[in-house]
């Protein structure tokens, strides 16, 4: 039985992040689903595509992220429910669109999901999508469980349509792969019927109209901002009057809670949890600050709720509001991944070293020799491998080819790769061939300018390596 089959209230169910976010939108009623597939986003799409059918939702993989968000805005132009999925990267790809519906708005309610990859697992970059938020200045939702990836999600559709803004439910790679239990809320069935006539006007506008529009969404925001400060999605837990604060968000919120039970710190230390990161509750963070002397962020990946609340304390210092305060988090260096503050995934431990750090505590979180054990039994058993093709792949043989080929010219010609499983012929098992990997449609962008540069000294031979879903996506302009 599939999880869109049970529509009674109230079962409880195992589902992964993603799937609760497709099971919010469920509930909320989506009537538009587009996105482009992308690690650690694909399931949301994939989800609704098998429920589909059933509940009369239109499902599309589009050609690339701006013209997925740009489907899904027309839909809610029109008056339908819309969401839109893509991974960390697609934000770059859809950010021209997302820039400008920011000011025109939008009828029905208007989702768009990202999903961030911090160590970057399938990505080529760790780009942090709340700073788009903050960017185009629209809500942000950041959830923590499988059942808050449900419930925000059905929450920003709503928000959504009441305020005539897209909202953003932002996810990372550990909380959309992950599986928790999660309650299960009404699929409503009533059907919305889209509406868009000849009197209708969709635009940001230009000169007076769009500095119009923009005074329209900092009121739209301060809206939200006034429904954030009441938000379920945000909660203190620890003493009331502890004057050391973490303030953290997602998945970091998970790790805070269980690294200070494990160093017994929980008479000492508060836990303020933001499920609404974009715009600040600022009432809220300052009833916290005023009586903490020191503050701790636990973030994934940027310091972003770190700076907003700095810029918020400078402020409120100013005016007196608040005491000295100490802040800890990645501009310190206390949270930290593996390359550094600001990089990397974060864990318990993450967080056990800082507070460890900052309180002066000894703590090992597990015995010196078991790791040491653990790290000989695993290079014994274990043998180190890189990266490889599926057997059989005759990407393999494409690459030994384009090897051979190169070497029977002589002129040590250049190979640009591009976004796909052909990008692992940078390694050794794609003979180490390409030279170049950015993003989607860079191979042949780059390929345009070497093949150039012939009256600068650099006479070589090019070749441009593209998949046929990135040469649609975007290798057409190059």
């Amino acid at each position: 039985m599939s999880l869109f089959d049970l529509v009674e209230p109230g079962r409880k169910v195992l589902l992964m992040g993603n799937e609760a976010i497709a099971r919010g939108a469920l509930e909320a009623g989506v009537n538009f689903c587009t996105g482009y597939p992308g690690n650690p986003a694909s399931e949301v799409v994939e989800a609704l595509a098998k429920a589909a059918r059933k509940f009369g939702i239109y499902v599309e993989w589009s050609v690339n992220e701006i013209v997925a968000l740009e489907a899904a805005g027309a839909a809610a132009a029109a008056g339908l429910r819309a969401l839109t999925a893509m991974k960390n990267l697609g934000a770059d790809v859809c950010s021209d669109f997302l820039m400008t519906v920011n000011l025109s708005g939008t009828r029905g309610g208007f989702v768009l999901v990202t999903g961030d990859d911090p160590s970057a697992h399938s990505t080529t970059t760790e780009l942090d999508t709340r700073n788009y938020a903050r960017f185009a200045d629209i809500p942000l939702l950041e959830p923590s469980t499988a059942q808050e990836a449900k419930d925000m999600t059905k929450f920003a559709f709503e928000l959504s349509e009441e305020i005539g803004l897209i909202c953003m439910v932002r996810t990372v790679t550990r909380l959309s792969h992950a599986r928790g239990v999660v309650t299960l809320g009404p699929i409503p069935k009533e059907k919305r019927t889209a509406a868009f006539s000849s009197q209708d006007l969709w635009t940001s506008g230009s000169s007076s109209i769009t500095c119009m529009f923009h005074s329209i969404l900092h009121e739209k925001m301060n809206r939200v901002k006034a429904k954030f400060e009441e938000s379920e999605f945000n909660r203190y837990t620890g003493n009331e009057n502890a004057e050391f604060v973490i303030i953290t968000a997602g998945t970091g919120w998970l790790y805070s809670l269980e690294a200070v039970r494990m160093l017994g710190l929980e008479d000492k230390v508060g836990i303020l949890k933001l499920g609404t990161t974009w715009p600040l509750p600022e009432k809220l963070v300052l009833k916290h600050l005023r009586r903490a002397k020191e503050v701790l962020f636990v973030e994934e990946i940027d310091p972003f709720l770190e700076q907003n609340v700095k810029m918020l304390a400078a402020e409120l210092l100013a005016e007196g509001n608040v005491g000295p305060l100490k802040f800890y988090g990645k501009k310190s260096g206390h949270v930290r991944g593996e390359f550094g503050a600001g990089t990397g995934e974060i864990d318990v431990d993450t967080v056990i070293r800082a507070l460890a750090e900052i309180k002066g505590l000894q703590y090992q979180p597990r015995e010196r020799e078991y790791s040491e054990k653990a790290s000989a039994a695993m290079g014994s058993l274990v043998p180190a491998r890189t990266m490889g093709f599926c057997a059989g792949c005759p990407h393999r043989a494409s690459f030994l080819a384009i090897k051979k080929a190169l070497q029977w010219d002589g002129r040590d010609g250049i190979v640009t790769g591009d976004i796909g499983c052909y990008s692992l012929g940078l390694l050794p098992t794609g003979f180490s061939v390409a030279k170049t990997l950015h993003c989607m449609g860079a191979g042949i962008g780059t390929a345009n300018g070497f093949g150039k540069l012939a009256s600068f000294g650099l006479d070589k031979p090019v070749i441009a390596i593209s998949g046929d879903s990135t040469f649609y996506h975007a290798c057409i302009p190059a």
